[in-house]
């Protein structure tokens, strides 16, 4: 007589994921395979993900890749290898995309809010000053900004409400009047010609009327056709409507007279 093997046919009825081991002639027990759980004759794959989040960071997502095997990845907003994972603050790099001159603030994971700072106005994203300080931000305003500090000149740091025509900075750079102005000393004058007091016109206002009067004390004269603006019969307003808090800004492409 010969011993019989229960585990020789068909794995010993065991799961095809457990080992059939054999005890007594006649007799086996069934053990589920590594990775798996069960009473042998059925065998499931362990999901490590079910208990304790797979041993992932809980800002982490465990994702079951086999039996008894995951990877941890860390969720959205958040850094790390899995297991540990941290917050990412989106305010934390380049102000959150914000305007420098906005405070950022993290809402949620995944958002932000711009808010610009006091004696700013704007959407967060943009935010504009003074429109004194906001002619040294733009290269085609920038050079009617130096002969403004040079000449110490600060009307438009006041509260306003002010319109100002802003001869290009290569216009400034390009017209040989502008050296015999400074020398003979009215080139204060001037500048103040390109600026009007207590009134902050937008392109459209601009449209409606003739004539305003410069903080120099003479009048510009305003016509309107073919879709442009043009001051004095020969200055055009090539770009409008920069608003600061204290007026808006024109820029032109000449240089007004008075």
């Amino acid at each position: 007589c010969s011993a019989i093997d229960a585990c020789e046919s068909s794995n010993g009825g065991c799961s095809s994921k457990a080992e059939c081991r054999r005890t007594t002639p006649g007799n086996r027990v069934c053990v589920c395979s590594a990775g798996y759980t069960g009473d042998g004759i059925v065998c499931m794959e362990i999901n490590p993900c079910l208990v304790n989040n797979g041993g992932c960071d809980r800002n982490a997502e465990c994702t079951q890749t086999g039996p008894n095997q995951a990877v941890c990845n860390c969720l959205r907003g958040y850094s790390g290898d899995g297991k540990t994972c941290t917050y990412i603050s989106l305010c934390s790099q380049n102000n959150g995309g914000c305007s420098e001159f906005a405070i950022c603030n993290d809402t949620e994971l995944t958002d932000r809010t711009c808010t610009c700072k006091p004696n700013y106005i704007g959407d967060g994203f943009q935010c504009r000053g003074n429109i004194f300080q906001e002619l040294s931000r733009n290269y085609n305003t920038s050079r009617f900004y130096f002969y403004l500090e040079v000449l110490s000149i600060r009307d438009l740091s006041g509260p306003g409400p002010f319109t100002l025509f802003v001869p290009r900075t290569d216009v400034l750079n390009s017209d040989p009047r502008v050296k015999d102005w400074i020398a003979k000393g009215v080139m204060a004058q001037v500048l103040r010609y390109h600026m009007v007091g207590c009134a902050s016109l937008l392109y459209k206002d601009l449209t409606a009327i003739t004539n305003i009067t410069s903080l120099h004390g003479d009048r510009i004269h305003i016509s309107y056709s073919q879709n442009s603006l043009v001051l004095n019969n020969k200055a055009e307003i090539v770009f409008s409507d920069a608003v600061g808090t204290n007026g808006v800004i024109h820029v032109i492409n000449q240089i007004l007279v008075p």
